[in-house]
Protein backbone atom coordinates (compact mmCIF):
# COMPACT_ATOMS: atom_id res chain seq x y z
CA UNK A 1 0.00 0.00 0.00
CA UNK A 2 1.24 3.23 -0.89
CA UNK A 3 -1.00 5.30 1.69
CA UNK A 4 -0.25 4.15 5.07
CA UNK A 5 -1.36 6.09 8.46
CA UNK A 6 -3.63 4.38 11.00
CA UNK A 7 -5.52 5.93 13.82
CA UNK A 8 -6.26 3.49 16.75
CA UNK A 9 -9.08 4.47 19.14
CA UNK A 10 -8.17 2.77 22.46
CA UNK A 11 -4.71 2.33 24.16
CA UNK A 12 -5.79 -1.06 25.74
CA UNK A 13 -4.62 -4.99 25.11
CA UNK A 14 -5.98 -4.91 21.43
CA UNK A 15 -5.02 -0.98 20.53
CA UNK A 16 -1.46 -1.29 21.96
CA UNK A 17 -1.08 -4.48 20.22
CA UNK A 18 -1.75 -3.23 17.02
CA UNK A 19 -0.30 0.00 17.21
CA UNK A 20 3.38 -1.95 17.70
CA UNK A 21 2.61 -4.22 14.59
CA UNK A 22 1.43 -1.38 12.23
CA UNK A 23 4.59 0.80 13.62
CA UNK A 24 7.22 -2.28 12.78
CA UNK A 25 5.83 -2.99 9.79
CA UNK A 26 5.90 1.47 8.83
CA UNK A 27 2.65 2.51 9.12
CA UNK A 28 2.53 5.63 10.31
CA UNK A 29 0.47 5.00 13.55
CA UNK A 30 -1.33 7.36 16.06
CA UNK A 31 -3.26 6.04 19.12
CA UNK A 32 -6.02 8.10 21.15
CA UNK A 33 -7.35 7.24 24.06
CA UNK A 34 -10.39 8.87 25.98
CA UNK A 35 -8.33 8.62 29.51
CA UNK A 36 -6.02 10.55 30.59
CA UNK A 37 -3.29 7.75 31.36
CA UNK A 38 -3.76 3.87 31.24
CA UNK A 39 -6.10 2.16 33.75
CA UNK A 40 -4.55 0.95 37.01
CA UNK A 41 -7.54 -1.57 37.79
CA UNK A 42 -9.09 -4.31 35.88
CA UNK A 43 -9.38 -8.04 36.36
CA UNK A 44 -6.76 -10.86 36.22
CA UNK A 45 -6.50 -11.98 32.56
CA UNK A 46 -3.97 -14.76 31.10
CA UNK A 47 -1.82 -14.09 28.08
CA UNK A 48 -2.08 -17.80 26.37
CA UNK A 49 -2.92 -19.82 23.35
CA UNK A 50 -2.78 -17.75 19.90
CA UNK A 51 -1.32 -14.65 22.32
CA UNK A 52 1.76 -16.52 23.57
CA UNK A 53 3.68 -16.43 19.89
CA UNK A 54 2.39 -12.64 19.70
CA UNK A 55 3.81 -11.66 23.30
CA UNK A 56 7.50 -13.62 22.56
CA UNK A 57 7.15 -11.97 18.97
CA UNK A 58 7.03 -8.81 20.27
CA UNK A 59 9.57 -9.38 23.41
CA UNK A 60 8.18 -8.82 26.62
CA UNK A 61 7.26 -12.57 27.68
CA UNK A 62 10.08 -11.46 30.71
CA UNK A 63 7.55 -8.62 31.23
CA UNK A 64 5.14 -10.25 31.54
CA UNK A 65 6.30 -12.90 33.96
CA UNK A 66 7.34 -10.06 36.27
CA UNK A 67 3.99 -8.74 36.66
CA UNK A 68 2.41 -12.02 36.97
CA UNK A 69 0.03 -13.57 39.61
CA UNK A 70 1.45 -15.27 42.09
CA UNK A 71 -1.70 -17.95 41.80
CA UNK A 72 -1.41 -21.77 41.59
CA UNK A 73 -4.88 -22.83 42.96
CA UNK A 74 -8.33 -21.82 43.62
CA UNK A 75 -9.67 -22.42 46.99
CA UNK A 76 -13.68 -22.72 47.64
CA UNK A 77 -14.45 -21.18 50.58
CA UNK A 78 -17.48 -20.94 52.79
CA UNK A 79 -18.99 -18.20 54.53
CA UNK A 80 -16.71 -18.66 58.04
CA UNK A 81 -14.02 -18.90 55.26
CA UNK A 82 -13.71 -22.56 55.73
CA UNK A 83 -12.20 -24.62 52.39
CA UNK A 84 -14.96 -26.35 50.75
CA UNK A 85 -12.52 -27.74 47.55
CA UNK A 86 -9.01 -26.62 46.27
CA UNK A 87 -7.70 -26.95 42.41
CA UNK A 88 -5.05 -26.49 41.02
CA UNK A 89 -4.54 -24.07 38.29
CA UNK A 90 -3.43 -25.50 34.57
CA UNK A 91 0.33 -24.67 33.86
CA UNK A 92 0.19 -25.07 29.97
CA UNK A 93 3.13 -23.76 28.10
CA UNK A 94 3.80 -22.11 24.26
CA UNK A 95 5.49 -24.20 21.90
CA UNK A 96 8.82 -22.52 22.77
CA UNK A 97 8.48 -23.76 26.29
CA UNK A 98 6.82 -20.38 27.79
CA UNK A 99 4.72 -20.76 30.46
CA UNK A 100 1.33 -19.10 30.47
CA UNK A 101 0.69 -15.88 32.31
CA UNK A 102 -2.21 -14.65 34.52
CA UNK A 103 -1.59 -11.01 35.26
CA UNK A 104 -3.47 -7.98 35.98
CA UNK A 105 -5.23 -6.45 32.79
CA UNK A 106 -4.23 -2.93 33.66
CA UNK A 107 -0.28 -4.21 34.20
CA UNK A 108 -0.50 -6.33 30.60
CA UNK A 109 -2.32 -3.01 28.88
CA UNK A 110 1.06 -1.01 29.98
CA UNK A 111 3.21 -3.68 28.85
CA UNK A 112 2.05 -3.93 25.22
CA UNK A 113 1.80 0.29 25.60
CA UNK A 114 5.30 0.14 26.44
CA UNK A 115 6.10 -2.10 23.74
CA UNK A 116 3.99 0.50 21.16
CA UNK A 117 5.41 4.00 22.60
CA UNK A 118 8.44 4.35 20.89
CA UNK A 119 7.35 3.70 17.69
CA UNK A 120 3.33 5.18 17.64
CA UNK A 121 2.33 8.30 19.03
CA UNK A 122 0.07 8.37 21.94
CA UNK A 123 -2.83 10.53 22.84
CA UNK A 124 -4.46 10.91 26.02
CA UNK A 125 -7.08 12.35 27.48
CA UNK A 126 -8.86 12.67 24.16
CA UNK A 127 -11.43 11.04 21.78
CA UNK A 128 -13.36 11.08 18.15
CA UNK A 129 -16.12 12.92 18.15
CA UNK A 130 -17.03 12.63 14.20
CA UNK A 131 -15.58 10.38 11.20
CA UNK A 132 -16.46 11.27 7.60
CA UNK A 133 -14.84 8.73 5.39
CA UNK A 134 -14.58 8.62 1.57
CA UNK A 135 -12.42 6.47 -1.34
CA UNK A 136 -9.65 8.37 -0.08
CA UNK A 137 -9.07 8.29 3.55
CA UNK A 138 -11.37 9.32 6.45
CA UNK A 139 -11.39 12.79 8.42
CA UNK A 140 -11.45 12.82 12.10
CA UNK A 141 -12.51 14.89 14.36
CA UNK A 142 -11.08 14.96 17.93
CA UNK A 143 -12.53 16.76 20.97
CA UNK A 144 -9.29 18.34 21.68
CA UNK A 145 -6.40 17.68 19.13
CA UNK A 146 -7.38 19.84 15.53
CA UNK A 147 -8.59 17.82 13.15
CA UNK A 148 -6.70 15.31 11.32
CA UNK A 149 -6.99 12.81 8.04
CA UNK A 150 -6.10 9.28 7.89
CA UNK A 151 -5.97 6.72 5.90
CA UNK A 152 -7.58 4.08 7.69
CA UNK A 153 -9.32 4.16 11.67
CA UNK A 154 -9.85 1.20 13.87
CA UNK A 155 -11.88 0.69 16.80
CA UNK A 156 -10.18 -0.72 19.64
CA UNK A 157 -11.78 1.05 22.42
CA UNK A 158 -13.74 -2.05 23.93
CA UNK A 159 -17.40 -3.30 24.65
CA UNK A 160 -18.84 0.53 24.98
CA UNK A 161 -16.80 1.54 21.08
CA UNK A 162 -17.44 5.12 20.23
CA UNK A 163 -15.88 4.40 16.74
CA UNK A 164 -18.88 1.67 16.48
CA UNK A 165 -21.50 3.40 17.58
CA UNK A 166 -20.19 6.64 14.89
CA UNK A 167 -19.80 3.88 12.21
CA UNK A 168 -22.07 1.20 12.88
CA UNK A 169 -25.17 2.20 14.81
CA UNK A 170 -26.33 2.18 18.55
CA UNK A 171 -24.36 0.04 20.84
CA UNK A 172 -28.14 -1.73 21.43
CA UNK A 173 -28.40 -3.38 17.50
CA UNK A 174 -24.77 -4.71 19.24
CA UNK A 175 -24.44 -5.71 22.17
CA UNK A 176 -26.60 -8.46 24.44
CA UNK A 177 -26.38 -8.36 28.08
CA UNK A 178 -25.60 -11.78 29.28
CA UNK A 179 -27.54 -11.50 33.07
CA UNK A 180 -24.06 -10.78 35.01
CA UNK A 181 -22.13 -7.88 36.36
CA UNK A 182 -18.37 -7.91 37.56
CA UNK A 183 -16.55 -5.13 39.05
CA UNK A 184 -12.96 -4.78 39.97
CA UNK A 185 -10.77 -3.45 42.35
CA UNK A 186 -7.32 -3.37 44.31
CA UNK A 187 -7.13 -4.77 47.95
CA UNK A 188 -4.75 -2.01 49.20
CA UNK A 189 -2.80 -4.80 50.89
CA UNK A 190 -0.86 -7.69 50.94
CA UNK A 191 -2.53 -11.59 51.54
CA UNK A 192 -1.51 -14.74 53.52
CA UNK A 193 -2.67 -16.63 50.46
CA UNK A 194 -0.23 -16.10 47.90
CA UNK A 195 -0.95 -19.13 46.10
CA UNK A 196 -4.86 -19.72 45.87
CA UNK A 197 -7.27 -17.44 44.64
CA UNK A 198 -10.26 -17.24 47.18
CA UNK A 199 -13.77 -17.60 45.57
CA UNK A 200 -17.16 -17.32 47.97
CA UNK A 201 -20.31 -17.92 46.66
CA UNK A 202 -24.10 -17.62 47.42
CA UNK A 203 -26.60 -18.41 44.97
CA UNK A 204 -26.10 -15.77 41.71
CA UNK A 205 -23.45 -13.78 43.46
CA UNK A 206 -19.64 -14.90 43.95
CA UNK A 207 -16.76 -12.81 45.78
CA UNK A 208 -12.87 -13.13 45.12
CA UNK A 209 -10.00 -12.39 46.42
CA UNK A 210 -7.24 -12.90 44.09
CA UNK A 211 -2.93 -12.79 45.12
CA UNK A 212 -0.96 -10.76 43.16
CA UNK A 213 2.92 -9.81 42.89
CA UNK A 214 2.00 -6.22 44.25
CA UNK A 215 -1.09 -6.55 45.47
CA UNK A 216 -4.38 -8.28 45.79
CA UNK A 217 -7.29 -7.73 43.60
CA UNK A 218 -10.82 -8.55 44.79
CA UNK A 219 -13.64 -9.07 42.13
CA UNK A 220 -17.48 -8.96 42.59
CA UNK A 221 -19.71 -11.36 40.01
CA UNK A 222 -23.32 -11.44 39.99
CA UNK A 223 -26.34 -12.26 38.56
CA UNK A 224 -29.00 -9.27 37.51
CA UNK A 225 -30.93 -8.16 34.70
CA UNK A 226 -31.10 -4.90 32.64
CA UNK A 227 -30.47 -1.99 34.85
CA UNK A 228 -32.15 1.00 33.60
CA UNK A 229 -30.12 3.83 33.27
CA UNK A 230 -26.94 2.44 33.77
CA UNK A 231 -24.00 4.93 33.00
CA UNK A 232 -20.67 3.17 32.21
CA UNK A 233 -18.66 6.38 33.58
CA UNK A 234 -20.20 6.80 36.51
CA UNK A 235 -18.35 4.82 39.37
CA UNK A 236 -20.33 6.29 42.00
CA UNK A 237 -23.46 4.83 40.85
CA UNK A 238 -21.24 1.47 40.23
CA UNK A 239 -20.34 1.42 43.69
CA UNK A 240 -24.33 2.20 44.77
CA UNK A 241 -24.89 -1.18 42.35
CA UNK A 242 -22.25 -2.96 43.78
CA UNK A 243 -23.39 -2.22 47.56
CA UNK A 244 -26.53 -3.45 46.81
CA UNK A 245 -26.01 -6.47 45.21
CA UNK A 246 -23.61 -7.98 47.86
CA UNK A 247 -25.31 -6.44 51.14
CA UNK A 248 -25.97 -9.75 52.53
CA UNK A 249 -23.35 -11.59 51.30
CA UNK A 250 -21.60 -12.66 54.33
CA UNK A 251 -17.50 -13.78 54.60
CA UNK A 252 -15.33 -10.70 54.13
CA UNK A 253 -18.35 -8.86 51.62
CA UNK A 254 -18.61 -5.68 54.68
CA UNK A 255 -14.87 -5.79 54.74
CA UNK A 256 -14.37 -4.99 50.94
CA UNK A 257 -17.57 -3.24 50.37
CA UNK A 258 -16.17 -0.63 52.84
CA UNK A 259 -12.96 -0.40 50.47
CA UNK A 260 -14.87 -0.13 47.42
CA UNK A 261 -16.03 2.86 48.86
CA UNK A 262 -12.65 4.96 48.88
CA UNK A 263 -11.44 3.25 45.78
CA UNK A 264 -10.65 5.68 43.27
CA UNK A 265 -10.37 3.65 40.21
CA UNK A 266 -13.33 0.78 40.52
CA UNK A 267 -13.90 -1.37 36.94
CA UNK A 268 -17.43 -1.69 36.62
CA UNK A 269 -19.51 -3.38 33.68
CA UNK A 270 -22.31 -5.81 32.62
CA UNK A 271 -21.16 -9.14 31.32
CA UNK A 272 -22.17 -9.13 27.52
CA UNK A 273 -22.08 -10.62 24.04
CA UNK A 274 -20.96 -8.24 20.85
CA UNK A 275 -22.48 -9.36 17.93
CA UNK A 276 -22.01 -7.77 14.01
CA UNK A 277 -22.18 -8.89 10.60
CA UNK A 278 -19.28 -7.42 9.63
CA UNK A 279 -16.14 -5.86 11.54
CA UNK A 280 -15.34 -2.89 8.97
CA UNK A 281 -17.18 -0.18 7.19
CA UNK A 282 -15.03 1.34 4.22
CA UNK A 283 -11.85 2.11 5.69
CA UNK A 284 -12.82 1.89 9.65
CA UNK A 285 -12.55 -1.38 11.28
CA UNK A 286 -12.89 -2.59 14.65
CA UNK A 287 -10.83 -5.10 16.62
CA UNK A 288 -10.94 -7.04 20.15
CA UNK A 289 -14.04 -6.46 22.09
CA UNK A 290 -15.42 -3.57 20.02
CA UNK A 291 -15.41 -6.33 17.54
CA UNK A 292 -16.29 -9.63 19.27
CA UNK A 293 -16.67 -9.82 22.97
CA UNK A 294 -17.90 -12.01 25.60
CA UNK A 295 -16.07 -10.54 29.01
CA UNK A 296 -15.69 -11.85 32.04
CA UNK A 297 -13.87 -15.16 31.45
CA UNK A 298 -9.88 -14.46 30.93
CA UNK A 299 -9.09 -14.96 27.62
CA UNK A 300 -10.66 -11.76 26.08
CA UNK A 301 -7.33 -10.09 26.28
CA UNK A 302 -5.45 -13.24 24.50
CA UNK A 303 -7.86 -13.22 21.67
CA UNK A 304 -7.59 -9.90 21.56
CA UNK A 305 -3.89 -9.93 20.73
CA UNK A 306 -4.27 -12.20 18.57
CA UNK A 307 -6.81 -10.48 16.70
CA UNK A 308 -4.73 -7.38 16.32
CA UNK A 309 -1.70 -8.87 15.51
CA UNK A 310 -3.65 -10.64 12.63
CA UNK A 311 -5.09 -7.73 11.37
CA UNK A 312 -1.39 -5.99 11.39
CA UNK A 313 -0.39 -8.88 9.30
CA UNK A 314 -2.83 -8.78 6.98
CA UNK A 315 -2.65 -4.93 6.56
CA UNK A 316 0.70 -5.17 5.87
CA UNK A 317 0.51 -7.73 3.26
CA UNK A 318 -2.06 -6.48 1.13
CA UNK A 319 -2.11 -4.51 -1.38
CA UNK A 320 -5.87 -2.74 -0.65
CA UNK A 321 -7.37 -2.19 2.79
CA UNK A 322 -10.75 -4.09 1.82
CA UNK A 323 -8.70 -7.42 0.71
CA UNK A 324 -6.80 -6.82 4.38
CA UNK A 325 -9.70 -6.35 5.95
CA UNK A 326 -11.55 -9.09 4.68
CA UNK A 327 -8.97 -11.63 5.16
CA UNK A 328 -8.33 -10.48 9.26
CA UNK A 329 -12.23 -10.96 10.14
CA UNK A 330 -12.04 -14.25 7.75
CA UNK A 331 -9.29 -15.67 9.68
CA UNK A 332 -9.95 -14.32 13.16
CA UNK A 333 -13.80 -15.46 13.40
CA UNK A 334 -12.23 -18.98 13.04
CA UNK A 335 -11.20 -18.34 16.92
CA UNK A 336 -13.43 -16.26 18.17
CA UNK A 337 -16.60 -18.07 17.43
CA UNK A 338 -15.84 -20.91 19.26
CA UNK A 339 -14.83 -19.27 22.30
CA UNK A 340 -18.73 -17.04 22.24
CA UNK A 341 -20.42 -20.71 22.49
CA UNK A 342 -19.51 -21.61 25.76
CA UNK A 343 -19.84 -18.79 28.15
CA UNK A 344 -22.88 -20.56 29.18
CA UNK A 345 -21.30 -23.50 30.59
CA UNK A 346 -18.50 -21.38 32.42
CA UNK A 347 -20.91 -18.87 33.85
CA UNK A 348 -23.29 -21.65 35.68
CA UNK A 349 -20.06 -23.33 37.26
CA UNK A 350 -18.30 -19.63 38.14
CA UNK A 351 -22.02 -18.24 39.74
CA UNK A 352 -24.19 -21.09 39.99
CA UNK A 353 -27.99 -19.38 40.48
CA UNK A 354 -29.04 -21.59 43.19
CA UNK A 355 -28.50 -23.34 46.10
CA UNK A 356 -28.75 -26.50 44.70
CA UNK A 357 -26.13 -25.64 42.10
CA UNK A 358 -23.62 -24.04 44.59
CA UNK A 359 -23.70 -27.74 45.91
CA UNK A 360 -23.35 -29.97 42.85
CA UNK A 361 -20.46 -27.33 41.88
CA UNK A 362 -18.73 -27.89 45.20
CA UNK A 363 -19.20 -31.52 45.16
CA UNK A 364 -17.63 -31.54 41.77
CA UNK A 365 -14.81 -29.05 42.96
CA UNK A 366 -13.83 -31.64 45.64
CA UNK A 367 -13.88 -34.45 43.55
CA UNK A 368 -11.74 -32.78 41.11
CA UNK A 369 -9.09 -31.40 43.70
CA UNK A 370 -9.07 -35.35 45.05
CA UNK A 371 -8.29 -36.25 41.46
CA UNK A 372 -5.77 -33.50 40.80
CA UNK A 373 -3.79 -34.82 44.25
CA UNK A 374 -3.83 -37.87 43.01
CA UNK A 375 -1.94 -37.64 39.58
CA UNK A 376 0.47 -34.98 41.21
CA UNK A 377 0.97 -37.81 43.59
CA UNK A 378 1.52 -40.29 41.14
CA UNK A 379 3.79 -38.12 38.97
CA UNK A 380 6.49 -38.11 42.00
CA UNK A 381 6.07 -41.72 43.08
CA UNK A 382 6.91 -41.92 38.70
CA UNK A 383 10.05 -39.74 38.98
CA UNK A 384 11.37 -41.65 42.27
CA UNK A 385 10.62 -38.41 44.68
Amino acid sequence: MTSRTVLISGAGVAGSTLAYWLARDGFRTTVVERSRGLRSSGNPVDVRGPALPVAEAMGIVDRLREAATSATAVRIVDRAGRQIARLPLPAGRSAAGNAEVELPRSDLATILAGAAAGAAEYLFDDEIVALQQDRGGVDVTFERAPARRFDLVVGADGLHSGVRRLVFGPEREFVRHLGMYVATMPLGEPVDHLGDVLLYNTPGRLLSVHPSRERAMVAFIFRGGTIDGLDHRDAEQHKRIVTRAYADAGWRAPELLRRLQDTSDPYFDSVSRVRLDSWSRGRIALVGDAASCVSLFGDGSSRAMAGARTLASALADADDYATALRRYEREHRLLTEPKRRGVGAVSRLLVPRTHIGLVVRNTGARVGGALARLQRDRRRVAAGR
